[in-house]
C-alpha cells in the first residue's frame, strides 16, 4: 500500500498541479478577449436573396425580397421582415427574419431567423420546399 501510495505522489501530484496551471492559464487570458469596437457594428439591409428549392421538380430559383416584401415559391408565401449584415462584410453572416405562410393549409410555416453561413441552423421544414437565405441587399 504505501508503495501505491508513493508512485500515486510521484506521477498524480505533478500532473493534477500542471492542469490547474493551464485552467488557471486560461481563466487569465479571457481577460483579454476584445471587446466589439465600432468596425464591427450591424447595419440593416434594403432586403434580401433567398434560393428556393422545389425538390418535387428538381427546380431552384433565387427570390430577391424588398424589405417588408414578399414572394410565391409554389403555394408558399414568403415574406421578409428584417434583414441585418456585418458593416465589416455583408456577405458574411446575413440574417434575416423571414415568415413563411402555406397558402393551401392556410397557416404560418416558419417565423424566424435565418443565417446565410448556417442554412441548416434554423431552416424551413417542408416536405417539398427548401428555402434558405443567400446574403442580404445593401443599395
Amino acid at each position: 500500500m504505501t508503495r501505491a501510495k508513493g508512485l500515486i505522489m510521484r506521477f498524480l501530484v505533478p500532473i493534477s498541479l500542471a492542469a490547474f496551471g493551464l485552467v488557471f492559464a486560461l481563466s487569465a487570458s479571457a481577460q483579454d478577449i476584445e471587446v466589439p469596437t465600432a468596425s464591427d457594428t450591424i447595419a440593416t439591409g434594403d432586403g434580401a436573396v433567398l434560393r428556393g428549392l422545389d425538390r418535387v421538380a428538381g427546380t431552384s430559383a433565387d427570390i430577391a425580397l424588398p424589405l417588408g416584401g414578399s414572394a410565391e415559391v409554389g403555394h408558399l408565401r414568403v415574406m421578409l421582415q428584417d434583414c441585418r449584415y456585418p458593416v465589416e462584410n455583408p456577405a458574411a453572416e446575413a440574417y434575416a427574419w423571414i415568415e413563411i405562410f402555406d397558402m393551401r393549409a392556410d397557416d404560418m410555416i416558419f417565423s424566424g431567423w435565418m443565417i446565410a453561413s448556417s442554412p441548416a441552423l434554423n431552416a424551413l421544414d417542408h416536405r417539398r420546399y427548401d428555402l434558405w437565405l443567400l446574403r442580404c441587399t445593401t443599395s
